[in-house]
C-alpha cells in the first residue's frame, strides 16, 4: 500500500520539522550500507542520505538534489532507473527487489529494494521514497548457517543446472518450509533469489573477463534460453548483458563496472 503524507497529525496537530524528508536524510546518513531517497513527482531528488550522494560520485546533497537519476548516472542506467521512477510514480510499488548496483569505488555488489509511491491526503500521487540494502556476506558463524552450507555449497558449484528447492532443503536434511525461512534469516533472500544472485554474479565476471558470447555466458549460467537470461539480468542489472559488456566501452563506465567479484561484497548505488 503506498504511503499517504502530510504536516499534520490526524488530530490535526502541525509536525513541523517531524514533516521534512531532509529529517530522514539525516538519520539514514547513519547508515553507510543503505541508501536513501525521496523523489518529486517528476523524479527530481528532494532528499537523500549520504550514501547515495557518494555511490553517485558527487560531493555534497545539493549536488544530487533538484537532479533526475538520468542526469547522474551513467547512460543507459540513468535511463533504467528513469523508468523505474515512472512505473513507481504511476501507483506501483516495488517490494524486496535484488538488484545489481555499485559502490562509490566502482565494485559491485547486491542489494535490494523498495521503492512506493507517495499520497496526499487526497490519495493523489506526490512523490516517492526508496530505500537500498546492501546484501552482506553472510556470518558463517551465525546460528543455521552451518545448517544451510551443505546446500549453498551445492547451489554454488551446479548454480548451471537445473536446481530445486525441494532437492537443496534435502541437502540441508531440513523441510521445505523451515529451509525457506532460514535461508531468509540467514541471507535475507529467497532460495529463488540466492540461485538468481549466483547465477547473475557468474554472467557479469563471464562478460566482462571474456569475450564468451551471450549464448554460451547462458548457457554456462544455467539458463537454456538465452532470452530468458537477457531479461533476468536486466531486471537484476538494469542493462542487457550486451549493454553490461558495451559499458566497457568508455573509460567511465569501465572505472564504475570493473571490480571484485560480487559474491562476497554486496552494494547498493540505487537511484
Amino acid at each position: 500500500m503506498a504511503d499517504r503524507i502530510g504536516t499534520k497529525t490526524r488530530g490535526g496537530q502541525d509536525l513541523g520539522p517531524l514533516a521534512d524528508p531532509g529529517l530522514a536524510g539525516k538519520l539514514f546518513d547513519c547508515l553507510p550500507d543503505v541508501v536513501f531517497f525521496v523523489k518529486d513527482p517528476q523524479g527530481r531528488y528532494t532528499a537523500a542520505n549520504g550514501t547515495l550522494v557518494r555511490r553517485c560520485g558527487l560531493q555534497s546533497k545539493t549536488d544530487l538534489l533538484g537532479r533526475t537519476a538520468v542526469e547522474v548516472f551513467p547512460a543507459p542506467l540513468g535511463a533504467a532507473y528513469a523508468a523505474q521512477d515512472r512505473l513507481v510514480l504511476s501507483g506501483r510499488e516495488i517490494r524486496d527487489r535484488m538488484e545489481l548496483h555499485l559502490y562509490d569505488d566502482g565494485t559491485r555488489g547486491f542489494c535490494l529494494t523498495t521503492k512506493l509511491p507517495l499520497l496526499d491526503a487526497d490519495g493523489a500521487v506526490v512523490g516517492m521514497a526508496g530505500l537500498s540494502r546492501d546484501l552482506h556476506r553472510p556470518d558463517e558463524n551465525r546460528e543455521g548457517y552451518r545448517a544451510l552450507a551443505r546446500a549453498v555449497e551445492h547451489l554454488q558449484a551446479h548454480f548451471d543446472t537445473s536446481l530445486r528447492i525441494e532437492e537443496l532443503a534435502g541437502l540441508a536434511r531440513l523441510p521445505v518450509g523451515r529451509f525457506q525461512r532460514l535461508v531468509r534469516r540467514v541471507f535475507h533472500l529467497t532460495p529463488r533469489q540466492l540461485l538468481v544472485k549466483t547465477r547473475v554474479d557468474a554472467a557479469a565476471r563471464l562478460l566482462l573477463e571474456s569475450t564468451t558470447s551471450l549464448a554460451q555466458v547462458a548457457l554456462a549460467c544455467g539458463y537454456t534460453d538465452q532470452s530468458a537470461f537477457s531479461r533476468q539480468f536486466k531486471a537484476t542489472v538494469g542493462l542487457t548483458p550486451r549493454q553490461f559488456r558495451e559499458a566497457q566501452g568508455s573509460a567511465d563506465a569501465r572505472a564504475r563496472f570493473d571490480g571484485t567479484s560480487v559474491t562476497p561484497t554486496a552494494a547498493g548505488s540505487k537511484p
